[in-house]
């Protein structure tokens, strides 16, 4: 009987299990797509902060220990690949005679390296001129002593005599911060930044210099043991940031007390471990919507039929066959529209990861990509089930063809129509939005160190409410447009129906819940893309103004300790492809006993290098602080914890101590309030000043320049950084946006986000296309019995089209109009709530409007190809219709 059943099915209703399959397929496609590029997202996360990281562990020696035994237990330990031992020594400083002149550094820290150690960490290095092996200077001791490979300079050690050394070579160390960190130190009381002098010495010459130096000074001398792990790392970033912390305990705890472990490693992990939970953050907000409303178009298709399954059911049950027998036949079609669903979900999946990323698994283990692929299907038959089997068995109570005529002419409304749970769940979405973007709020919290991190949850409830609320509330306006609005839709329909106008608005009106249906699916769908749109734009736009902010512009220009230019030295610098450069001071000013950066700037010129956006600012818009600053010299803006801290009000007079450049000493200087800066281009994110430069050189007799920013029109940024490189040496560090990007730019920016707008969007132009088109077709081809018997009672092919044209051009016009409001009071929400995402919060949404356009296009083509297949359909000959059905 299953069998004979399943065969009549597909003879005679193929269509609409295919539309069902299709939209099972939809589901299971994007789950399984966005299931597998997040665990690859994640994986490449931790790769990521692997391959950041120069040296995996730092073990301090303590005092007293036996640096032998302590690096013999280092290098026992499991997963240890490599363990170096580097000396470290204090300096009282350096000096060096060039150019008949004498240059005298402060303290600073001699390095004590192995042979092979720059082979076995290769990144904690860079060479930038003369020998690789020798005694090297770093490049900003080199400027302060304006030493060259060749060159002389003596050490200064406590205790014994200066020690004279010839420099080998010029390198750069890019991870000076935790090369010359406090090992054990908490986060608030490292070094604010690394020593700006530090000579490197082979291990034999350290020993020899240093040698005397313990013996005055035991804590002038310490060893570390750098060390490179080969062992396997889980594939999560939290998961591998337990891993790596419980081992560095263990080799603490195996050292009994001699060693101290800096975990650079599980550093890195640990904010690699919060970015992949805002990558799963972005598929939940993101992703979870579309497989939602893939499983509400795959009930919408199913339903299109409800009217002729329960006639069905109900003739079943009047030939003998028994309500278990009846719900069997309903659990078969289940099965194999679930089934055969499934299956083209992940053909589809593997289809879209193969274009999209060159493998069918994204990226992701052979593993990990079997187990979204099994999961991904399981999640099809529960659709399946829920759209196709719940309401079969819900039917097969109605028993008789009486009794399923009288459930089909109900007209009851909807429980939650009655109730207003619509407008609850509105309300209810808005308290939860004001209570998850307000101030202070954190939808991640992951504590330094900590290996546990949270997620607020309940921030997800404001965009889940108002998805749901809207959908049902554009379902209530629907219906009652449709039910009241007979005479409107029936003067808009005359053009297409003519005289049958009014009938074409009566049936609309007595079809108002399906016709309310299809306006709110492709509400939905159209909503989906525009806020996945707007969000994953906005995220690139704001990627960029981070980089941006962070460099300060296309190139900057940063002028090493001790070397003094001025503005004119911006000449200088305009090479082939630099349309501007902007010099820009950088002091350092005391506001009582609280010592700040102070930036001074040219007001009317600045906004030529870089961007100034208003929300960079609070009392004013960029330009007119800017302007404010240009008409009142002696202006300042002050950021807000100084604002705060001093009880500042717009015009008070507030004093900083500069240094004089003719008497070296504190001078104070007054300016006025005058605004709020909250961010700067290459400023730091505490507090700090921005003042005018011209003012400030006057003020101190100095009118030395800190960076030029340079605009090269947002093309050929890393050739003009190179070129500048090359021109300037070692007096000047030069870095572009790439760079930048690089640097500040999370995993989730750089990997994830990408992967997943293309995932989305594609699928969304899908959804769009089938809420618009299929969810109509099947409504229409239910209805094809009624065609006939219209055309049986004298209506023309005319006016038949215009009546199918009409519900489309309904269906079409309240479903973008819904669906744009939607998408743009979720797109508002989303940026809002996930405001940790951004750094610095955007100042205008990005709105993609080529993708929407395609989107709309899509939806728009698909319910007309619906429309005009229903009135192809509906010339055929009444009587060979009727004989069909």
């Amino acid at each position: 009987m299953i069998t004979t059943w399943l065969r009549g099915m597909l003879r005679h209703r193929s269509g609409r299990l295919t539309a069902t399959a299709l939209g099972i397929a939809l589901a299971v496609a994007l789950v399984a797509a966005l299931g597998s590029f997040l665990t690859a997202s994640k994986a490449t996360m931790t790769d990521r902060a692997v391959s950041s990281v120069a040296v995996d562990w730092q073990v301090q020696v303590q005092p007293g220990a036996d640096p032998n035994a302590v690096l013999s237990t280092v290098k026992s330990t499991s997963g240890v690949h490599t363990a170096d031992p580097v000396g470290f020594a204090k300096s009282t400083g350096f000096q060096a005679t060039s150019g008949g002149g004498t240059q005298t550094t402060g303290p600073g820290v001699v390095l004590g390296l192995p042979t092979g150690y720059r082979a076995d960490f290769p990144g904690e290095i860079r060479q930038l001129t003369g020998a690789a092996t020798g005694v090297l200077v770093a490049q900003q001791t080199a400027a302060n002593l304006h030493v060259a490979p060749g060159d002389t300079l003596t050490i200064g050690l406590p205790g014994t005599k200066p020690a004279p050394v010839r420099v080998a070579g010029v390198v750069d160390l890019p991870q000076a911060d935790s090369l010359f960190q406090t090992v054990g130190a908490p986060a608030q009381s490292q070094p604010a930044a690394p020593p700006d002098n530090v000579v490197l010495l082979p291990q034999q010459t350290f020993n020899t210099l240093t040698a005397p130096v313990s013996a005055v000074d035991p804590t002038a001398v310490t060893q570390q043991i750098h060390v490179n792990r080969d062992a396997a790392l889980p594939a999560d970033p939290a998961a591998a940031f337990t891993s790596v912390t419980a081992a560095a305990h263990n080799l603490e705890a195996r050292a009994s007390g001699g060693a101290v472990v800096g975990d650079n490693l599980g550093a890195a992990l640990d904010g690699a471990r919060q970015d992949a939970l805002y990558a799963q953050i972005l598929f939940l907000f993101l992703g979870l919507p579309g497989a939602v409303l893939a499983a509400l178009l795959t009930a919408a298709v199913a339903g299109a039929g409800a009217d002729r399954r329960r006639r069905e059911q109900a003739l079943l049950r009047t030939r003998g066959l028994r309500p278990r027998q009846v719900a069997a036949t309903a659990a078969a079609e289940a099965g194999c529209t679930g089934l055969v669903g499934g299956l083209l979900g992940l053909g589809l999946a593997a289809v879209v990861g193969r274009i999209a990323f060159g493998t069918a698994s994204f990226g992701a283990t052979t593993g990990a990509a079997v187990g979204w692929f099994v999961a991904a299907p399981l999640l099809g038959l529960l659709i399946a089930a829920a759209a196709v089997l719940l309401p079969a068995l819900r039917d097969v109570r109605a028993g008789t063809v009486a009794q399923a005529r009288r459930v089909v002419g109900r007209a009851r409304s909807p429980w939650w129509m009655r109730y207003g749970v619509d407008f609850m769940l509105l309300a209810a979405s808005l308290l939860v939005f004001r209570a998850s973007s307000g101030n202070q709020y954190a939808l991640v919290l992951a504590p330094e160190g900590v290996a546990s991190i949270s997620v607020s949850y309940w921030a997800f409830f404001g965009p889940a409410l108002l998805w749901l609320g809207s959908a049902l509330l554009l379902w209530r306006l629907a219906t009652l447009a449709l039910a009241h609005g007979r005479r409107p839709l029936a003067y808009l329909a005359r053009p297409l129906t003519g005289t049958l106008a009014g009938t074409t608005a009566a049936s609309m009106s007595r079809r108002r819940r399906p016709v309310a249906r299809s306006i709110v699916l492709l509400a939905l769908a159209i909503s989906f893309a525009i806020s996945t749109a707007t969000f994953n734009s906005t995220y690139k736009q704001q990627a960029g103004v981070d980089a941006k902010l962070t460099n300060g512009a296309d190139v900057t220009v940063t002028e090493s300790p001790g070397v003094t230019v001025g503005p004119g030295a911006a000449g200088s610098l305009k090479v082939a492809g630099v349309k501007h450069v902007e010099p820009v001071q950088h002091r350092f000013a005391y506001v009582g006993a609280d010592l700040q950066d102070l930036y001074g700037v040219r007001p009317g010129s600045i906004a030529s290098a870089t961007a100034l956006q208003d929300a960079y600012f609070s009392g004013g818009t960029a330009g007119g602080l800017m302007a404010k600053l240009a008409a009142k010299p002696d202006s300042v803006l002050v950021s807000e914890e100084t604002v705060k801290d001093f009880q500042l009000s717009p015009g008070d007079t507030l004093n900083l101590r500069l240094q004089d450049s003719r008497t070296k000493a504190l001078k104070t200087v007054p300016f006025h309030y005058a605004g709020i800066v909250k961010e700067f281009p290459t400023a730091p994110k505490d507090s700090f000043f921005v003042a005018n430069a011209d003012y400030v050189a006057k003020a101190t007799g100095n009118s030395a320049i800190g960076a030029f920013l340079i605009d090269t029109g947002g093309s050929h940024t890393g050739a003009v950084a190179n070129t500048l490189r090359h021109q300037l040496g070692t007096s000047a560090t030069v870095t572009d946006l790439g760079q930048a990007s690089s640097s500040v730019g999370s995993s989730l920016t750089a990997v994830d986000l990408a992967g997943l707008t293309r995932i989305e969007l594609a699928f969304a132009v899908l959804l769009a296309a089938a809420a618009g088109g299929i969810v109509l077709a099947l409504g229409l081809a239910e209805r094809r019995r009624t065609f006939a018997i219209t055309t049986v009672l004298g209506a023309t092919g005319r006016q038949l089209r215009g009546l199918v044209l009409s519900e489309a051009a309904v269906t079409t016009v309240g479903g973008l109009a819904g669906g744009a409001l939607i998408g743009w009071a979720l797109s508002k929400m989303l940026i809002k709530v996930l405001t940790g995402v951004f750094d610095p919060p955007p100042a205008v949404i990005a709105v993609p409007w080529p993708y929407l356009a395609l989107t709309l296009g899509a939806a728009a083509v698909s319910i007309t190809a619906a429309a005009l297949n229903s009135t192809r359909r509906s010339s055929r000959p009444p009587v060979e219709e009727l004989r069909e059905l």
